[in-house]
């Protein structure tokens, strides 16, 4: 396929081009800034996707089969909650209608912080364990609530242009060797912790790449949403304890078995095959070189 990825020097945007790029898709790369260092089936191209004539031109030039949609500002706390929430809706609206108007199916990549919990000045208890994509969103935050209306945007693209839209909801996102989240895991004291607004979760990046790979090949309806997380927590501990532990009570439907993540994936293994294959328990020591055009 001819594929545009946007976000392409970034974090997982790399790694779903280095991926693509492999398997013999050709590849536009689209990020702020081109890499020094090129790859081969790729074509990097500097554009700032916040400027719809920009969006436009760098998806429409290319006459794309699909476009994977993974640029934007990935978190809450690297800039206002204004400039986050305004740059992921702005470079999100003008990315799926270009799509829309190449008749280019779209994987792009939401978030769990769309739920409310994650980023919200108390983090709360979702409604039942585990969640899924049916579970309330409730945003209190810049970024959680641009993952909301962006995947607002994305139903309203499948409406206008009739494409189809993956959203695909990772949890925090992990790099072999490279495996912040358990830094603190051989210290962590349930009765002092904070609370974890996506409770102890993670995904290894291969496995975001994979499950962006499966979505490509699927024949998906319309908009649908699926969790890309690790099949366990991080912690190497009950799930439901630790939640029950630190927030000092469960949800009333809860039904987990011993460290399995909090989130549940079933929705991509049933309609993808998808289903995650690395734990932090090897990825934390494993030496596997990344894209040579990573910038950051």
């Amino acid at each position: 396929m001819n594929i545009v990825v946007t976000g392409a020097t970034g974090g997982a945007g790399s790694w779903i081009v280095e991926h693509l790029a492999s398997e013999g898709h050709d590849v536009v790369g689209v990020d702020l800034e081109r890499p020094p260092r090129g790859r081969e089936n790729v074509a990097f191209l500097a554009a700032d996707l916040s400027e719809q004539g920009q969006a436009w031109e760098a998806i429409l030039a290319h006459d794309p089969d699909a476009v994977v949609h993974a640029a934007g500002i990935p978190r809450m706390g690297e800039t206002t909650g204004t400039e986050t929430f305004l740059t992921n809706v702005e470079t999100t609206y003008h990315v799926f209608e270009a799509a829309g108007r190449a008749g280019a199916d779209v994987v792009w990549a939401s978030s769990e912080s769309l739920y409310g919990m994650p980023f919200a000045a108390e983090p709360f208890l979702p409604d039942y364990l585990p969640i899924d994509e049916a579970h309330p969103m409730r945003p209190e935050d810049g970024y959680g609530a641009s993952k909301l209306v962006g995947e607002e945007l994305a139903a309203k693209t499948v409406r206008k242009h009739a494409i189809s839209v993956a959203s695909i909801r990772p949890s925090w996102i992990q790099y072999p060797g490279e495996y912040r989240a358990i830094d603190g895991r051989t210290d962590f004291d349930p009765e002092t912790a904070d609370r974890s607004g996506n409770f102890w979760s993670y995904v290894d990046v291969r496995d975001v790449v994979s499950i962006v790979d499966a979505a490509l090949e699927a024949e998906i309806d319309g908009h649908e949403s699926y969790h890309a997380m690790a099949a366990e927590n991080y912690l190497g501990r009950p799930t439901a304890d630790v939640i029950e532990a630190v927030f000092d009570d469960l949800p009333d439907d809860c039904d987990l078995e011993g460290d399995e993540s909090a989130f549940s994936t079933a929705k991509a293994r049933r309609e993808l095959g998808w289903e995650p294959v690395h734990s932090w328990r090897e990825a934390r020591n494993e030496n596997v070189e990344g894209p040579s055009f990573l910038i950051g």
